[in-house]
């Protein structure tokens, strides 16, 4: 079953109902394979792309069982919508009002009429990501394996004076050179007391004898997404800090040997922070857990305080506990994980205990 269908099954979509879709992520996963501008119409009996010149043969190419309009002076996409909806006789149209603005939506529904009635998808493409699969997840152990790779062959590089965005540039490099397509986001990289910044951007700091070095960075392969963090020293790191490293990875390998279908999102996060909260830490571990990842970076579930989601098999999801003092620096350590049935499958495979350089 294509994606396209799934999504037809999953809404029950008959007669006189459509779906128009603008998320570009849910452009590519309905299409299986669109990388273009545009939107992606769905009916009971037709699916379509509606893009402009730039993309029409890409189009055809990307995504052949879709029929592909291009737009003209006289007609935009929405008016081509309107057309398709005439065609097929829709009286009630699913769209993303997650994702349209209120000036979007208001000129749609002034292409395609008053009588026509506009319900919310309410994320329904996003619910099928959430379960990856097979093919799904051969690409994601792809883009997971250069990952790990990427981070065994940039350790030797890495070397007091070196400052964070050179050490960006090599790592980036690294990936593109073992096959990525891309990077699934931008690159952190965090040393010494920059390491209390978890979404730190790489910049003039050299690196110092002495240093943690948190680096989170990813693959992206095939339009799906691989998410790892690793932190190392660089030379003999100070006491403190070791003790901060050995919590971290208590919590993350407690929490990763914990995740199977079944659980409770809530309650895996739960184990990071009573680890982390017992050993002295309480309050230096403001993040969630993790998040599941796929064609997005950052997709749903969630492991936090805040999802009482239960896990399902196919769920690809990260565990990155991290601890983080100001003045001091941070560890975070991170896999992306497969949910399955007794258990998971860690894809990203690169060694979690502190190494140093």
């Amino acid at each position: 079953m294509t994606a396209s269908e799934r999504l037809r099954d999953l809404l029950h979509l008959g007669t006189g109902v459509a779906v128009v879709v603008h998320d570009p992520s849910n452009m590519f996963y309905l299409t299986e394979g669109y990388t273009g501008e545009g939107l992606v119409y769905l009916s009971a009996d037709r699916q379509a792309i509606i893009t402009d010149s730039r993309y029409t043969e890409a189009a055809e190419r990307m995504a052949p069982d879709f029929t592909v309009i291009t737009v003209d002076n006289a007609r935009d996409h929405n008016h081509c919508l309107a057309e398709l909806m005439r065609e097929d006789r829709i009286a009630e149209l699913r769209f993303e009002a997650n994702y349209l603005s209120v000036e979007s939506f208001d000129r749609l529904r002034g292409a395609i009429g008053e009588d026509v009635t506009c319900v919310p998808l309410e994320k329904a493409p996003q619910k099928l990501r959430e379960i990856k699969t097979p093919s799904e997840v051969l690409i994601m152990r792809k883009a997971a394996n250069i990952t790990s790779e990427a981070f065994r062959a940039i350790l030797p590089k890495i070397r007091v004076g070196m400052t964070e965005k050179e050490l960006q540039i090599e790592l980036d490099f690294t990936m593109l050179r073992l096959g990525a397509d891309g990077n699934a986001f931008d690159t952190i990289i965090a040393s010494g007391e920059n390491g209390s910044l978890p979404h730190a951007v790489p910049g003039s700091r050299k690196l110092c004898a002495g240093d943690m070095i948190t680096m989170d960075f990813g693959a992206k392969v095939g339009g799906y997404c691989s998410d790892m963090t690793r932190t190392v020293a660089l030379g003999q790191p100070g006491e403190e800090m070791r003790r901060v490293y050995d919590t971290v990875l208590r919590a993350q390998t407690l929490c990763v040997d914990a995740l199977a279908a079944g659980k409770n999102c809530y309650d895996i996060d739960r184990l990071a922070r009573d680890v982390i909260d017992a050993r002295g830490f309480a309050g230096r571990f403001g993040h969630g857990l993790g998040h599941a990842v796929g064609i997005d970076i950052h997709e749903e579930p969630r492991l936090s305080p805040k999802c009482h989601e239960i896990l399902r098999p196919g769920v690809v999801i990260t565990v990155e506990p991290g601890v983080y003092i100001p003045g001091l620096g941070g560890v975070r350590i991170e896999d992306t994980c497969l949910v399955k049935e007794n258990g998971c499958e860690t894809l990203t495979t690169a060694d979690k205990q502190l190494i140093i350089l």
